[in-house]
């Protein structure tokens, strides 16, 4: 693992990238690295304390402005992050990612008193955040949302229904809930309405956290809300807004989070691979030595190259202020896509060992799995692109939510 940013990178990375980068690495390798086996041996089991490191760091803030106790850095430094974090252990890396989509929801859409309340405890990490969207029968189809929120009069709104797959469920202190606010027949841009929820309310619960395929110490449970009391001050955006809130965040936070962790896991999967044909002796040579392994492992890598390039210059020209959406959803597709395909060739190159309990292939191919569906599957995300390439009209998130430019953070890095 690269310990500084590989040269190719210098184009997208400010000075101020440069530490941070070299903080993650050390994070990864030592705090992340010790827990992975403790992780997997448990995957019923929630991880809480690396959440509690990578807050103590500020981690969760490095896109709140500094106004708010955050770092104000970006989003070329979150990516940094997550990218770095997710080569050693996906799930810690899922774990930053997942409490960084709300914020950034919050950052653009609260009002001045929401910041004020809820940026600083986000910044320092004592109250993490959930975006809660996905619903059991409708999945993450937005405008079929069944979650209802009705007035109860005296400035009050009661929210009633069922979220699922909501990341850091079991740790998030604070939800983001997206409910229908308006009549079934009536068109989503207008039907729905986000508001924040505290997990502690009366009528929040949670199912309890179930292993899943991957990622294990991530929480991703159930979220219910039964007859959710809230003020309207707790509705973040305005009624009827909530369609934008869950779009904007997933465009704009979401998609490059996922980009991130396909970016990290891929990474592991090419030197995984490279250190075992290296090291595994055939034919008086090694396995490595083969042009026929050889042939296969360069495609790994160019694949590699190619989703690095590709996750980076998104988010480079999210921080330039430059409409960008369409590139944010091709690198989440672009970033998956190239993934699997390494990780199939990474299981096939490695043959039976690679179906070896504990050997850290298995755990990547079955984290990498995790980062199609989220944010949307790639059917969704190429029929927005389709939609580029016929030149239909979409609201374009990215530059209505951009940041302060990298020049304001700083000068790129050296090559």
């Amino acid at each position: 693992m690269p310990t500084t940013p590989p040269a190719s990178l210098a184009p997208f990375l400010t000075a101020a990238d440069v530490p941070l980068w070299e903080q993650a690495e050390a994070f990864a390798t030592g705090e992340a690295a010790a827990r992975v086996e403790r992780m997997e041996a448990a995957p019923h089991q929630v991880e809480r304390t690396l959440p509690q490191l990578m807050a103590e760091l500020g981690w969760f803030g490095i896109t709140i402005p500094a106004e708010y106790g955050g770092m104000g850095a970006g989003h070329v430094a979150r990516t940094v992050l997550i990218h770095r974090l997710a080569v050693v252990s996906a799930a810690a890396a899922a774990i930053l990612q997942a409490g960084l989509i709300p914020i950034g929801g919050l950052c653009h859409w609260g009002t001045p008193e929401q910041r004020a309340q809820w940026l600083p405890a986000a910044a320092n990490g004592t109250v993490l955040l959930s975006i809660a969207v996905t619903e059991p029968h409708t999945g993450g189809h937005i405008g079929g949302i069944e979650t209802v929120a009705v007035p109860a009069g005296n400035g009050q709104w009661v929210i009633s229904g069922e979220k699922l797959h909501i990341g850091n469920s079991h740790l998030a202190g604070l939800h983001v809930v997206v409910a229908r606010t308006a009549p079934a027949d009536t068109t989503a841009s207008r039907a729905l309405t986000a508001f924040l929820v505290e997990h502690d309310r009366k009528g929040v619960s949670l199912a309890p956290h179930r292993a899943r395929l991957g990622l294990h110490g991530f929480s991703a449970s159930r979220l219910i809300l039964d007859r959710v009391r809230v003020s309207a001050t707790a509705m973040l955006g305005e009624l009827g807004q909530g369609l934008h809130v869950a779009q904007s965040s997933s465009i704009v936070y979401g998609r490059p989070n996922l980009t991130a962790v396909s970016l990290g896991l891929h990474e592991a999967f090419v030197t995984t691979t490279a250190t075992w044909l290296s090291a595994r002796p055939r034919y008086g040579a090694r396995l490595a030595d083969l042009p026929v392994v050889r042939d296969r492992l360069g495609a790994m890598q160019a694949r590699l190259q190619e989703a690095t390039c590709t996750a980076y210059h998104a988010v480079h020209l999210l921080d330039q202020g430059v409409p960008c959406d369409s590139v944010l959803i091709g690198a989440k597709h672009t970033g998956h896509e190239l993934a699997a395909a390494t990780g199939r060739d990474a299981m096939e190159l490695h043959g039976a060992h690679a179906l070896d309990g504990d050997y850290a292939l298995q755990r990547l191919f079955r984290d990498v799995q995790h980062t199609y569906a989220p944010a949307g599957t790639g059917e969704f995300q190429r029929i927005h692109l389709a939609n580029t390439a016929l030149g239909v009209p979409t609201t374009d998130w990215s530059q209505r939510m951009a940041t302060p430019s990298a020049a304001a953070r700083g000068q790129p890095a050296a090559a």
